[in-house]
């Protein structure tokens, strides 16, 4: 497009001048061509409605969030800079990131999924990655020096954030981990993998996947669901959700409080403002 060119070489020495790199000079340019050719009109000569519009052409056309944030750049970079009109960037807003809630086992599922694994290292593992409600690298980092029988609790050693924090030692993983020890005989790490190191997370991942199969669970699940559905059903058992966040390792309440949107038995257990009122069911003849 001939009328494109005097813009493109001023876009790019903009670009250039503020060192951005190769391949987001080429993404940039790319973006604004597209931009231009869907409206068959010099881009400087579009405005922020143009600009709406086709966002919502985009949208419609099932692009990721992602790949509409790098267009949203190289548009907000063009206005801003290339055209020098400052008030038309700060209207074009970036897509925020779909919040997606946690997916979670019930209990029933938890035991069937348990119950699926073969390997005895993996299915403890496992097993302390749900009583614990531990990050999978949490997980597979734990010694035997970590497990303190006498408090009832387990050291999580620079654990996310690198803090350490502890968590609670069930009666009951106590003693799954007391008829663990003496068949697997772990010296240092309690899950060893190769090479006196700990085990892999993509050992403990690809365990999951197998466990959904063997157990007939039609859910996506990773170590990462095992603690989820631990956040979840100690929420459902009445534990105070400020608990739960030191538990989990969070920093800010608001991480753990999504937790209550998929906890259907407090959904449940939730009284309508109906529930107030004395009102007529069938109305009067």
């Amino acid at each position: 497009m001939a009328e494109m060119s005097p813009l493109r070489r001023r876009m790019i020495e903009d670009m250039t001048v503020r060192n951005l790199s190769p391949a987001t000079q080429r993404s940039y340019l790319h973006a604004v061509s597209k931009f231009s050719r869907f409206f068959n009109r010099s881009p400087d000569r579009l405005d922020h409605d143009d600009v709406r519009t086709w966002q919502v052409h985009l949208v419609s056309q099932g692009i990721s969030w992602a790949s509409l944030n790098q267009f949203v750049a190289a548009l907000r970079f063009f206005y801003g800079v290339t055209l020098r009109c400052p008030e038309i960037p700060e209207r074009i807003v970036y897509a925020r990131q779909p919040r997606r809630l946690p997916i979670v086992l019930s209990a029933d599922e938890v035991v069937r999924f348990l119950e699926a694994v073969p390997s005895l290292k993996n299915r403890t593992a496992l097993t302390t990655a749900y009583a614990t409600g531990l990050r999978v690298s949490e997980v597979v980092a734990l010694k035997l020096a970590d497990i303190d029988s006498g408090r009832m609790v387990i050291r999580v050693e620079q654990g996310k954030g690198r803090k350490d924090r502890y968590v609670m030692l069930s009666a009951q993983l106590l003693g799954i981990l007391r008829t663990y020890w003496p068949l697997a005989r772990p010296e240092h790490w309690l899950f060893p993998g190769r090479e006196d190191k700990p085990i892999e997370p993509t050992v403990l991942n690809s365990a999951c996947r197998s466990a959904c199969v063997a157990a007939g669970i039609d859910k996506r699940v990773t170590v990462h669901t095992l603690r989820h559905s631990f956040a979840t059903h100690l929420l459902e058992a009445g534990t105070d959700i400020r608990i739960i966040q030191v538990l989990l390792g969070h920093n800010n309440l608001s991480t753990t409080a999504r937790y209550t949107q998929v906890s259907n038995a407090m959904i449940a257990k939730t009284t309508s403002p109906l529930d107030g009122l004395d009102l007529m069911v069938v109305p009067p003849s």
